[in-house]
């Protein structure tokens, strides 16, 4: 390699990094953006995120020519189902999240998205029958009972932490079994919830119960850009997984639950109970334990 294709592949590996953090950023901070929001209903504020969301798509993908891709997926009844399904999970996901950041649950999410990847091994073994090494075998354990302890140790079901990180899994999933790009994917599945989430605005309207017209100016500006927030973390994503290695946006992916446990703790004096402390132990051990091996099998495979 010359010294000019190192210094490329080191610009390369830096915006990508400087991508997958970005995104990972504004996932972490999201919380404060919604309890501004916080006198809006949560089903209101998912169908302004859903109808904001297809227009700056829209616009993008006509900007950026992704419009063929997107017809051609509209085509196939297959592809429509598939993102019939994860649309459906993106949306429970949104809507499970706002709901639990506007109603002091906002450890309980920062609980759920740490879940996340570890439900996510666990998925890769019973849906795609991937082997599970000894380490990872252990991690899920760990973050079992880490779960088990959020019920005997704080004696409230973690229904919103448990019900982001399987709805977003099963996302992964979907999205895992699709072969549209994440531009076209997102504009499918957002497009196809649209007519729903617009026929809700207009009846919330209708009755006098809708946000806009009744919110300060304030307010009636983070609700218009709810697309723009949804949409460009996304893309930031993207953009970060196309030029890093799995092994570092798996590292870089504990930044937002972490900004968000931040947040719920010392920004919102969230209860924080010993029970609780236990079960995010048990649970940051199993990332860590997880996030090692990961590390060490990459290491092996670029051995080879």
């Amino acid at each position: 390699m010359t010294g000019m294709d190192a210094q490329q592949q080191g610009s390369h590996g830096l915006r990508g990094v400087l991508s997958s953090a970005g995104a990972y950023l504004c996932w972490g901070l999201f919380p404060l953006f919604w309890r501004e929001l916080k006198n809006v209903d949560a089903t209101e504020l998912i169908a302004h995120r859903v109808v904001w969301s297809v227009v700056f798509l829209m616009g993008l993908t006509s900007l950026l020519g992704g419009w063929a891709e997107v017809k051609a997926a509209f085509a196939s009844a297959k592809l429509t189902g598939l993102h019939l399904l994860s649309g459906a999970l993106l949306t429970i996901n949104w809507l499970v999240y706002v709901w639990s950041v506007n109603n002091g649950r906002v450890i309980e999410m920062s609980f759920g998205y740490f879940l996340v990847p570890l439900f996510n091994v666990a998925l890769g073994k019973l849906v795609l029958h991937e082997r599970l090494r000894r380490l990872q075998w252990l991690a899920i354990a760990l973050a079992a009972v880490g779960v088990a302890l959020q019920l005997t140790g704080v004696g409230r079901f973690p229904w919103a932490g448990l019900a982001v990180a399987f709805s977003f899994g099963f996302y992964g999933l979907c999205r895992k079994r699709s072969p549209l790009g994440s531009l076209a994917g997102l504009t499918m599945e957002t497009a196809l919830y649209t007519p729903l989430a617009a026929a809700f605005l207009l009846w919330r309207v209708r009755e006098g119960t809708g946000a806009l017209g009744h919110v300060d100016a304030w307010q009636h500006v983070l609700i218009l850009s709810a697309g723009v927030i949804t949409a460009v973390p996304l893309l930031l994503f993207a953009d970060g997984a196309r030029r890093l290695r799995l092994s570092t946006i798996g590292v870089l992916q504990y930044i937002g639950p972490t900004l968000t446990f931040v947040l719920g703790v010392f920004v919102y004096d969230e209860a924080f109970e010993k029970g609780r402390l236990l079960s995010f132990v048990l649970i940051w051990t199993a990332l860590v334990l997880y996030t090692a091996d990961n590390l060490r099998a990459f290491a092996q495979r670029e051995k080879k």
